[in-house]
């Protein structure tokens, strides 16, 4: 009887942290999203960086004269386009339809692909050029910030590639539906950083 009384005295916060580890999928979302931000802090610090260097241009060319913003219009819409792909793919892991995860991915994939291919050939060009990142500080710091979001693209794509093997091999497995899920969180994360990436090196370095 006094068990049951002290047991009902409990407050209901102390009896759910007693109740036993939080679920897989809990903790799992909940560490990746501390990776996600400890990422935006370092593409944070790039943004300030490139903030302060960027009329460092050593008598050499600026965005003005660099920056083709056709091209770069195209990789946005490549970019955006494959966020909306990827959450077709997402909407089709919970339903658990194959066909849809995987044109999903795949067309998510072609257009990570194109927006990589037109980002290395706008680095090419410039290089080409001599406007490689040791001409000034400001190509430095626009190589550094823009080269490090693109390292981040393809390691998604090879991430999204390792996926749909482990789809393939392992279904809809909850644990492959976890990692589905953390890699549509990363790929929105990376939409997001190349909007502001888009707005502050490209859109704002054109202007007179």
């Amino acid at each position: 009887m006094n068990i049951a009384v002290a047991l009902s005295d409990v407050p209901p916060e102390l009896a759910a942290s007693e109740a036993g580890p939080a679920p897989k999928r809990v903790v799992v979302a909940y560490g990746f999203w501390i990776f996600l931000l400890s990422d935006i802090v370092m593409f944070a610090t790039l943004f300030a960086a490139y903030a302060v260097l960027a009329r460092a241009t050593d008598g050499g060319p600026n965005g003005v004269q660099l920056f083709s913003q056709t091209s770069v219009a195209v990789e946005t819409a490549c970019l955006l386009a494959s966020s909306y792909t990827c959450g077709l793919m997402s909407l089709a892991v919970k339903s658990r339809r194959h066909l849809g995860t995987y044109f999903g991915a795949f067309v998510t994939f072609a257009l990570g692909l194109a927006f990589l291919a037109l980002e290395l050939r706008e680095f090419a060009d410039m290089i080409v050029r001599g406007d490689g990142p040791q001409r000034s500080a400001f190509l430095s710091a626009f190589f550094t910030l823009v080269g490090c979001h693109g390292l981040h693209v393809t390691a998604g794509l090879v991430w999204l590639v390792v996926m749909m093997v482990q789809v393939v091999l392992r279904g809809f497995h909850p644990t492959v539906q976890r990692r589905l899920a953390c890699f549509s969180l990363f790929w929105h994360a990376l939409d997001i950083v190349w909007v502001w990436l888009f707005t502050v090196v490209y859109l704002m370095g054109v202007r007179a």
